[in-house]
């Protein structure tokens, strides 16, 4: 959406038009975290140096992609935000609507900036399921995990999930407690780092040449590095020790975008 939002903008500047922005509350605007995209890796996931949670409402960033000079050619855009009425980026907030097929609870979207790294992983993220982003798994972790599901072609969802109808075996977050996120202000890598260690197939944990499902990791994460840190057996506090000081900067340049506390 708000790569969608600066084509707009780029557009309008280019023809003299006033974008005028309804603004929304960003469930997830609470967590500013993830490492800085590296412009290498720009594609439709994201295409500006921010982080894989940025903390922003859709107005939010509209001022920052005029104020840092983002927009091609370095065109401004004339914009005019409708700000949200009592909000502030702590109030909890359910979407009415949801964004996505796949993303179709309160829980998978409070989920999403951690489980939308599952698209790296050779693994079925729920697709095929009613609970999409809520679980992980494929039938290479039998006897590893437990919990089970079996991805099915769903109309409208995913009609050719991968490991479609196969038993797939992983981890299922749709009781995970969320309220974490509020304590710690970070998004879970850990669940990656565990299905990689976990996982008998290590050499096509990553390979995205496996299926048209999958994205390379570096599109999702932003940065070259974090591949190798899995595989390496980085700890967490090393990887997110690579992700400075190009976050702490985020987080001050950030602070002059806000239009809510």
């Amino acid at each position: 959406y708000i790569n969608t939002l600066q084509h707009v903008m780029e557009a309008c500047a280019a023809n003299g038009k006033e974008v005028m922005i309804f603004d929304r509350p960003n469930p997830n605007g609470f967590v500013i975290d993830g490492p800085i995209l590296d412009p290498q890796f720009k594609s439709g996931i994201g295409i500006q140096p921010i982080p894989v949670s940025h903390g922003l409402t859709v107005g939010e960033y509209a001022q920052m992609l005029n104020g840092e000079g983002w927009l091609k050619n370095k065109l401004k855009c004339k914009i005019t935000v409708i700000k949200n009425a009592n909000y502030n980026h702590d109030m909890p907030y359910e979407l009415p609507v949801a964004p996505s097929p796949n993303l179709n609870t309160a829980q998978s979207i409070l989920l999403y900036p951690s489980t939308c790294l599952f698209e790296g992983i050779y693994a079925n993220l729920g697709r095929g399921t009613k609970f999409p982003f809520t679980v992980l798994g494929a039938p290479y972790y039998k006897g590893i995990y437990e919990f089970s599901f079996t991805p099915t072609g769903i109309k409208g969802m995913a009609e050719t999930p991968l490991f479609k109808d196969e038993v797939c075996y992983g981890i299922d977050l749709r009781n995970y407690d969320t309220s974490i996120f509020r304590k710690t202000r970070q998004i879970n890598i850990q669940w990656v780092m565990e299905l990689y260690k976990a996982s008998p197939k290590k050499e096509t944990f990553f390979d995205s040449k496996l299926s048209n499902q999958m994205l390379p990791i570096e599109k999702l994460i932003g940065v070259a590095d974090f591949r190798k840190q899995i595989i390496e057996g980085k700890s967490e506090a090393e990887i997110r020790t690579s992700w400075e000081p190009g976050l702490s900067k985020y987080k001050e340049m950030r602070k002059k975008y806000l239009l809510y506390p």
